[in-house]
């Protein structure tokens, strides 16, 4: 068994904090493509097909090939069927809204996964997460003003949907961890739905411009980047903890919105995401009191 990694709190936090950056930017990438025509398909192809040669390259030149071996293939692939499903949702609600609108419904995914805990796991929930689900959702309520709102309805339910999916991952994404890589979980990930996403290709892909390449070479770097941001700040750091750094990605798709695509946030937006961040920041609180408690 391999040694466990050792805990380095506050430089988990960093971390997280560099992933919250890396990511918001490659969803702007993600958003400068749509603006550019490319199509959504052609997008998650080369979001993933990247990820494969430079996942192999680090396993041959770690010496770490072994850890490709698997006895959960049809969990991963399972996984792999419910990722697709989400990073086209994910990517699908960021072409919909704006970039802080679409960040801000991705938060509500910690209030699916206390529903989700109750539901599927049969988790016992108490009731100050049960006071974050509802303040959470009435922030979703306040932002998309549903009938007389500035946000699209259609792009509010994608980006729901894609949190949701996110909750759901992390349960598959828990019970993989008790026998994978973290690594090892990516990479099959990506090979399988780099061939799903491939057999869109002739129906979807077009020549592109050195500005388009330039965009999707930055997509799959970030992408990959930001992924192996996240691994190592779960590694070295509790979960409850350094979650909470995710939020920090309202600033940048906040300042992104303003600076690349004049658009600032409706207020709406400054009203109900409040709501949502400390829904989130309630339920990381409890699960960290949770977690810690000497009673079981």
């Amino acid at each position: 068994m391999s040694e466990l990694p050792r805990q380095r709190p506050v430089f988990a936090l960093v971390v997280r904090l560099g992933a919250a950056f890396v990511l918001s930017v490659m969803l702007v990438f993600v958003k400068l493509l749509g603006e550019s025509g490319v199509h959504l398909a052609e997008i998650l192809f080369w979001r993933q097909v990247v990820t494969l040669p430079v996942l192999a390259g680090w396993f041959f030149a770690a010496g770490s090939l072994h850890l490709l071996k698997t006895q959960r293939i049809g969990l991963h692939g399972k996984r792999a069927a419910f990722g697709l499903i989400g990073m086209v949702l994910n990517f699908g609600g960021v072409l919909l809204l704006p970039l802080a609108e679409a960040t801000t419904f991705n938060f509500t995914s910690a209030i699916w996964a206390v529903i989700l805990s109750a539901l599927l796991l049969h988790e016992k929930v108490g009731r100050y997460r049960w006071a974050a689900v509802i303040m959470g959702f009435a922030g979703v309520l306040v932002i998309a003003q549903p009938g007389k709102g500035d946000i699209p309805l259609l792009g509010a339910a994608v980006s729901l949907s894609a949190a949701f999916m996110i909750a759901l991952i992390s349960i598959q994404i828990r019970d993989l961890g008790k026998t994978e890589h973290p690594l090892t979980t990516v990479f099959y990930f990506s090979a399988f739905t780099t061939p799903v996403l491939a057999l869109s290709l002739p129906f979807v892909a077009r020549s592109h411009t050195p500005y388009e390449w330039m965009l999707l070479g930055g997509l799959a770097l970030f992408g990959i980047f930001g992924q192996f941001l996240l691994t190592v700040a779960l590694r070295i750091g509790a979960v409850a903890s350094v979650i909470v750094m995710d939020y920090s990605a309202i600033i940048w798709a906040t300042l992104f919105g303003w600076a690349i695509f004049d658009r600032l946030p409706t207020a709406a937006t400054w009203l109900g995401a409040p709501l949502i961040v400390g829904a989130g920041l309630l339920i990381a609180w409890r699960e960290h009191r949770l977690a810690n408690s000497p009673q079981k």
